[in-house]
């Protein structure tokens, strides 16, 4: 017998759709109903949405379904309908496309990848978000291959052993950085292999000038067929991804790396600028662009914060260092950034904090206890943060303080992947299993 049941779309509105069939609702296909990549449509992990719940029910917001995956921390793309990450079986990682209502397999391609005791130490990943570019998928699994997919299919278009193809090393935590798209590229951090490389970024070089190998700390790859549109730079890579800015009408790509900052032209990896750390840290986190001439980036260890501001002398860009602190020290999880202020979770291998920093002064304006480290959304005037152990929370933050509005245990510890919010669902992932909640 027919029924008709009530369905909530992606974009928050309802639907009505025929089960018993097999008949599925159509989701809205629009720009502002897409997560295409690591931090969401912008890389700032900021959305444009409406209709979020100011409060959950006591039990936490409803659970539209919720099915077992695999190891990783891969955070989850969306599109159209569609679902995509990355996870771990064994010795096995899988590049995966779900359906976004149900969370049911559409298509995987398995690949072998092999992983360290290191990497058993600390997750064996995968890591790296995948990216959606056009009608292709691509991912880059912990042992640094990068597939290019048909993302209806799952087709394998094109491939690059980055290790095999380019003497790139592999960090001993394993490939970690997430793509993204420049035109007709996709750019990808890759480096190169040094003198003395312990697999986990560190090395002495020892090349003199004459024997120097060609730099490829950023590779471009055509879009459609794979080939090397341009290498360039000669920096060792972490664990950072790159994000696109635009200053003074100049596009720029902004790339944290092991122990330095630069800013590169996307068309061909021509330096712009650089900037060295000092001290140097661990550099996880993404570096948040305000819009006009700042960049925040923050490090974990014995690194902290920092602001550069850029200005333009002779038709050039000039990096400064407006502030550096250690009041802040974002490990591996994200921040965002509302106006002049900024937050995120504070803490390495001790307790971790909510804190606000004020981007103007670099002074921490407050912090709160009460979470572990945590990735966070910021949507619809909210910050839904996932901390490490499990916490979903519905918060707003302000100079003057923060304020949880709701808060409840959903996902099991090591919960690193950062939740995914389209139109009002919400997808989150921990190291065992996949869902989708309602927040409308």
């Amino acid at each position: 017998m027919k029924r008709r049941k009530r369905v909530r779309r992606l974009d928050g509105s309802v639907c009505a759709c025929v089960v018993g069939l097999g008949v599925g609702c159509v989701l809205a296909d629009s720009a502002s109903a897409q997560w295409p990549q690591w931090g969401g449509p912008q890389r700032n992990f900021k959305v444009e949405t409406q209709g979020l719940a100011d409060k959950w029910p006591e039990g936490g917001p409803t659970k539209l379904w919720d099915r077992e995956l695999g190891d990783g921390y891969s955070t989850i793309l969306v599109d159209a309908g569609v679902l995509y990450t990355m996870y771990r079986v064994d010795e096995d990682e899988f590049t995966v496309a779900l359906d976004a209502q149900s969370g049911k397999t559409l298509w995987e391609h398995k690949n072998v990848s092999p992983f360290t005791d290191l990497m058993k130490q600390f997750g064996p990943g995968p890591s790296s978000t995948p990216l959606l570019s056009g009608d292709r998928l691509y991912s880059i699994g912990t042992n640094a291959v990068l597939h290019c997919f048909d993302k209806k299919t799952g087709k394998v278009i094109w491939k690059h052993d980055l290790p095999a193809d380019f003497n790139a090393p592999i960090p001993g935590r394993g490939y970690c950085c997430s793509p993204i798209a420049y035109k007709n590229t996709i750019i990808v951090p890759v480096d190169r292999k040094r003198d003395d490389d312990d697999g986990d970024g560190e090395s002495e070089e020892k090349d003199s000038a004459s024997e120097k190998p060609e730099g490829q700390t950023l590779i471009a790859f055509d879009r459609e067929d794979g080939h090397v549109v341009w290498k360039n730079q000669d920096y060792e890579i972490t664990h950072s991804s790159p994000i696109l800015i635009e200053f003074a009408g100049e596009e720029q790509l902004v790339f944290v790396m092991n122990k330095e900052m630069m800013g590169v032209n996307p068309s061909n990896g021509e330096l712009l600028w650089h900037h060295a750390f000092e001290p140097e840290g661990a550099n996880f986190p993404t570096p948040l662009w305000n819009g006009n001439d700042l960049i925040f980036c923050s490090s974990a260890y014995d690194s902290g914060s920092r602001l550069i501001k850029l200005t333009k002398k002779d038709g050039k860009t000039v990096p400064e260092e407006l502030w550096y602190s250690r009041k802040m020290r974002i490990h591996h999880a994200n921040a965002v950034r509302i106006g002049d202020y900024v937050y995120g979770s504070s803490g390495d291998s001790g307790p971790a904090f909510f804190a606000c920093m004020n981007l103007n002064t670099g002074k921490v304006v407050w912090r709160k206890r009460g979470f572990a480290k945590f990735t966070c959304v910021l949507a619809d005037g909210k910050v839904i943060i996932l901390d490490e152990d499990g916490q979903l929370a519905l918060t707003t933050v302000s100079p003057e303080g923060l304020k949880v509005l709701s808060k409840c245990t959903i996902t099991k510890r090591y919960s690193w992947a950062a939740p995914t919010l389209v139109g009002t669902t919400l997808f989150v992932r921990d190291r065992e299993r996949i869902m989708a909640l309602d927040l409308g």
